[in-house]
């Protein structure tokens, strides 16, 4: 039973005024008026909710797919015979714990309320995954890449636009290289394209010894909170507390080693950048729209510039955001924006409330570049199709 204020002390706030001269009374008073107490009634604090990588429920039905490389768990909301924008995690996340709060973002709720969302996890990091079972053979990202397409097919889905972060983004890169019919466009974000450098591969190597062990060392999460942040000291300290609470505890350690392990041993992309209108039916090469995101303190800025060099500059667009690392989380307004632009450019009707179904009429389609040029002038924001030619501060 709650507790009630005693009679001598009511419930309210009390503003006590004292009288004052006419020329001191505060505005919106007249002179020789009279001041007596003011009761605040019905006074509410508004106070934000504290960030959460709980799952809540919001993204979805989980379903379990069936694939040569084992069961694969996704998350589907909305009807698959509408548009569909297929999202693909990093590492040490799953679709909740990289995606849910985004896509709860007001704004991107706005944007993708007429989509079908799917989120897919790799082997083992979906949230309560149980240990894989020893001598389980780890998918590449080859293999990877491949689970989609039983997703796909179990879903029924045509074709999607593709979200990816990290290393879902350098599987859904190889998706849409392998198959360009069944990619609409692609939004990624610290996108890498080349094989681990030795420094990389060497300082993974001791963290998945440890992981494999079930043991989640200072160490690792020192590298997942780099390779998610980069510059920690200048990130929201708020984000980086949680985050390291979930590296600490909430992972399954086995199963994030095997997955660390197949990320370092990707292959290169293998795409290049052939700008003769003849040779390129030839060449692997990414054929659909890209817009390739990364932030300033983010530790992953050479990869997206080499990266877009290696994509055609009529289809890709390079964003650099300001004064953040995790992007997604701490400047998911500007994602949101740019994203709903990328999205007119590939003729879908996109308005602050809401997104029609892709339109024929010249009147609804919009360049991206032209969609993403009102971004360019935004301070915290860097937009070019090619950071090679026109580099950025």
């Amino acid at each position: 039973m709650a507790d009630t204020a005693p009679p001598e002390r009511p419930n309210v706030a009390i503003i006590p005024t004292t009288p004052c001269d006419s020329d001191q009374l505060p505005l919106l008073t007249m002179p020789g008026e009279v001041l007596d107490d003011a009761e605040l009634r019905q006074v509410q604090l508004s106070v934000a909710p504290s960030r959460t990588l709980s799952e809540d429920g919001s993204t979805g039905t989980k379903v379990t797919v069936d694939t040569p490389h084992g069961p694969v768990t996704a998350a589907v909301s909305g009807d698959p015979t509408r548009p569909v924008i297929l999202s693909y995690h990093d590492l040490g996340l799953n679709h909740v714990t990289n995606f849910q709060a985004f896509f709860l973002y007001p704004e991107m709720r706005n944007v993708v309320n007429n989509f079908c969302i799917v989120h897919v996890n790799a082997p083992g990091q979906e949230e309560g995954a149980p240990t894989l079972p020893e001598g389980y053979v780890y998918p590449t990202m080859e293999e990877l890449a491949d689970t989609i397409t039983c997703v796909k097919n179990h879903l029924h889905l045509r074709s999607f636009i593709g979200f990816g972060v990290g290393l879902g983004a350098n599987v859904l890169a190889r998706y849409a290289t392998k198959y360009p019919n069944y990619v609409d466009a692609l939004v990624l974000v610290n996108c890498s394209s080349t094989q681990a450098g030795w420094i990389e591969w060497g300082y993974q190597k001791l963290n998945i010894r440890h992981l494999r062990s079930g043991t989640m060392t200072t160490g690792t999460v020192d590298y997942l909170m780099w390779h998610h942040f980069g510059k920690l000291e200048e990130c929201n300290q708020d984000l980086v507390t949680v985050y390291r609470q979930h590296f600490e505890r909430a992972i399954n350690p086995t199963n994030l080693g095997l997955l660390v392990d197949s990320y370092i041993r990707r292959s290169d992309l293998g795409i290049v950048r052939e700008l003769d209108p003849n040779k390129k039916k030839d060449v692997r090469m990414i054929r659909c729209q890209v817009l390739n995101i990364t932030a300033n303190l983010s530790p992953h800025i050479e990869d997206t510039v080499t990266f877009n060099g290696r994509l055609d500059p009529t289809l890709a667009t390079w964003m650099k955001i300001q004064d953040v690392g995790l992007v997604l989380d701490e400047a998911p307004g500007k994602v949101v924006e740019a994203f709903r632009l990328f999205l007119q450019g590939q003729g879908y009707a996109v308005h602050s409330r809401g997104i029609g179904s892709r339109q024929g009429s010249i009147a609804s389609v919009t360049s991206s570049t032209t969609s993403l040029r009102d971004l360019r002038e935004a301070r915290d924001i860097h937009i070019t199709e090619n950071p090679l030619q026109n580099p950025t501060a």
